[in-house]
């Protein structure tokens, strides 16, 4: 019965775990709002060859610049001839791609430290948790350049700068909800029958100590495609040609009154993808801490 309970570093309250989370989210409207937009966006970036009108990469000479609807172009075209439609499809594979594998790489890799952190002895937490003071030092922008720019620019290196921002963030969490956990008296109980100290770990610490940390996935995307984003509007992102919402707001810059949908229609994507995992993690904080969140 142990392990049928989460428990939140935030709240007092249990959530069964036979109670579906994905329920509780789409009862409440910031979650159903979250949960379609993702759909819609990675029905987007999986289908971008069939979507996209145009090759992002393709030029068509003599229609620079081009305002919306066209010739067949309906948000016109950049100042390279690329057809901006085209290019703001694809430029959403980039953006997921690095909200949920990159951050889902940093979270797992976060909750592996926070959990041998809280479990290991003084001498070893004190090792990891100064080197996440130290990460956490630094904005989450000013980390990213560092990275990059001893990595270099490209869609890896983004990768792992993100990765590398969200590492500290996730142990830290997780420690947190570790500590209370292992305090708990089901967990006095496993070590008085003589459970081993990797299976109380693996089997009933880790998966009870994870409802202080999904709450911050959501978010910590929303956060991983702003990062990505800056990085590309700075030029230290995603090299060209390859496209990238932040990359297009770069270059649409000396545009905005010829061809305004050429910083619109990224800028605007790039606000409903972050405002939707931020309410989608908003809605997940509220199902699983129901006291807090009501």
């Amino acid at each position: 019965m142990m392990s049928e309970t989460i428990y939140s570093t935030s709240s007092t309250t249990a959530i069964p775990a036979k109670q579906c989370l994905i329920q509780l989210v789409w009862a409440r409207p910031s979650g159903q709002f979250g949960m379609v937009t993702l759909l819609l966006m990675l029905i987007v970036a999986v289908g971008a060859p069939w979507l996209a009108p145009f090759d992002p990469d393709a030029q068509f000479n003599g229609l620079r610049l081009l305002s919306f609807n066209t010739d067949g172009h309906w948000l016109g075209t950049d100042d390279l001839s690329r057809d901006i439609l085209s290019r703001v499809i694809f430029g959403t594979r980039v953006s997921l791609w690095v909200g949920f594998v990159c951050v889902g790489v940093g979270s797992v890799l976060g909750v592996l430290a926070g959990l041998l952190s809280a479990m290991s002895g003084p001498k070893l937490d004190t090792v990891i948790m100064r080197i996440c003071d130290i990460l956490l030092a630094y904005p989450g922008i000013l980390l990213g350049i560092m990275v990059v720019a001893v990595l270099g620019p490209g869609l890896n290196q983004i990768g792992v700068a993100v990765a590398f921002v969200n590492l500290p963030i996730f142990a830290r969490l997780m420690r947190a909800s570790v500590l209370r956990e292992k305090e708990l008296d089901y967990v006095r109980a496993a070590k008085v029958q003589g459970c081993g100290l990797w299976r109380l770990m693996i089997r009933h610490i880790l998966p009870n100590s994870l409802g202080g940390v999904i709450p911050q996935l959501a978010t910590a995307a929303g956060h991983a495609v702003l990062l990505e984003a800056s990085l590309s509007f700075i030029g230290l992102g995603i090299k060209p040609p390859t496209p990238s919402w932040g990359g297009m707001l770069n270059q649409s810059r000396d545009f905005l009154m010829t061809t305004p949908l050429y910083a619109v229609v990224p800028g605007s994507m790039l606000l409903l993808l972050v405002f939707s995992m931020n309410q989608l993690g908003d809605a997940v904080q509220s199902a699983m801490n129901p006291v807090r969140g009501a």
